[in-house]
């Protein structure tokens, strides 16, 4: 049996028909990791590294995730065919790593433009690795907007009385 990692639970249920009793299909509900919100997370200095963190909702996910991959034969990433998407993929494996669930078990990444059973079935047939360009312009983005905002959003508070936060719209 594989794992099968998609964004939502509505989509996990379906692709999980889809695909059969070979595979089980889980939800990340999303993003994993985050970037705290305090001054340190992202570091310039050591070549941009930066600090994630985990909600608690999203560790019992992960916990999930990992539990059931420790089990299967392989891990399939199939979250959204963007740079989010991508993204989360990244967070995913990077955390299954760093609980050593993973062991030598293949990882594949599968991207569908649409949940229909032929669309997810051509994805399943054509793997791929993680786009590692991808996650570096999410990675980018994310640094930028975090940089950008604790350096700009002091400045508003003091110039614009009632302004929220300095970033990307």
């Amino acid at each position: 049996m594989d794992v099968v990692v998609v964004e939502s639970p509505a989509k996990a249920k379906t692709i999980n028909k889809y695909l059969g009793k070979n595979y089980r299909v889980l939800a990340s509900f999303g993003h994993v990791r985050d970037l705290p919100a305090k001054d340190g997370s992202v570091r310039p200095d050591e070549d941009f590294a930066m600090s994630w963190s985990v909600d608690t909702a999203s560790g019992k996910r992960l916990a999930d995730i990992a539990k059931a991959v420790k089990d299967a034969d392989g891990l399939i990433l199939a979250t959204d065919p963007d740079r989010e998407g991508e993204a989360i993929s990244w967070h995913v494996l990077e955390v299954l790593k760093q609980k050593r669930a993973l062991k030598d078990k293949p990882v594949s990444r599968v991207v569908f433009n649409a949940i229909t059973k032929a669309s997810v079935l051509d994805a399943m047939a054509n793997p791929r690795q993680i786009d590692a360009p991808l996650v570096d312009a999410y990675l980018a983005r994310r640094a930028l907007d975090y940089l950008v905002g604790f350096t700009l959003s002091p400045v508003l508070w003091r110039k614009l009385p009632g302004a929220r936060s300095a970033g990307r719209v």
